[in-house]
C-alpha cells in the first residue's frame, strides 16, 4: 500500500512540474501593436468589415485579453464580443508587409489595409512608402506565406 502512495505521489509532482513548465511556454503574451495604448491606434475594428474604417471612441472601449479596443458604437462593440478573432488584425497589428518582407514589426497607418478571406491586413504607409503597395506588387500570396511562418517567431518578441 506505501508503495502505490509513493508511485502516486511521485506521478502528482511529475504532473505539477510539466504543467508549471508548459505555462511558461503557452502563457507567454502576444505583443500587440498597441500605439496609444490602443491596438489599431484606436481605429474600430469592426469597422473595417463594414467598409470605412472610423477611430473609436472613448465611450466605447472594451478590454480583450491584454489589449484595449475602441468602437465608434455598441452596436461595432457587441459585434466584437461575439466574434472576437473574426475582428482582430493579422500578426498582432503590425505591418503584414514588414512581418513578411522584413521578418520585423513596423508600426502601421490604420487607414492603410486590406480585408482578404475575411482577415484585417494593416500596413505602414508614411514618408512617401506604402506598403499595401508593395504588399500586392511583390505579390501578397507569397508575403502572406512568409509572414505566418515569422509571426509565429516575432508574436512574443517584445519590440
Amino acid at each position: 500500500m506505501k508503495k502505490s502512495k509513493i508511485y502516486t505521489m511521485k506521478t502528482y509532482l511529475v504532473t505539477l512540474i510539466l504543467l508549471v513548465t508548459c505555462s511558461f511556454t503557452y502563457g507567454q503574451d502576444i505583443d500587440y501593436n498597441l500605439n496609444g495604448g490602443y491596438i489599431a491606434n484606436g481605429y474600430d475594428l469592426v469597422s473595417y468589415f463594414l467598409g470605412t474604417p472610423m477611430k473609436g471612441k472613448k465611450e466605447h472601449v472594451y478590454q480583450y485579453e491584454d489589449i484595449k479596443l475602441k468602437f465608434t458604437n455598441q452596436s461595432n462593440l457587441d459585434l466584437f464580443k461575439n466574434e472576437p478573432e473574426k475582428y482582430l488584425p493579422q500578426y498582432g497589428g503590425w505591418c503584414a508587409y514588414a512581418i513578411g518582407a522584413k521578418d520585423k514589426k513596423v508600426k502601421i497607418n490604420p487607414a492603410t489595409f486590406e480585408i482578404t478571406d475575411n482577415k484585417l491586413y494593416l500596413f505602414y504607409n508614411s514618408w512617401g512608402t506604402n506598403t499595401l503597395e508593395n504588399w500586392r506588387e511583390e505579390g501578397a500570396t507569397e508575403l502572406k506565406k512568409k509572414a505566418d511562418i515569422n509571426w509565429e517567431q516575432l508574436k512574443f518578441e517584445n519590440n
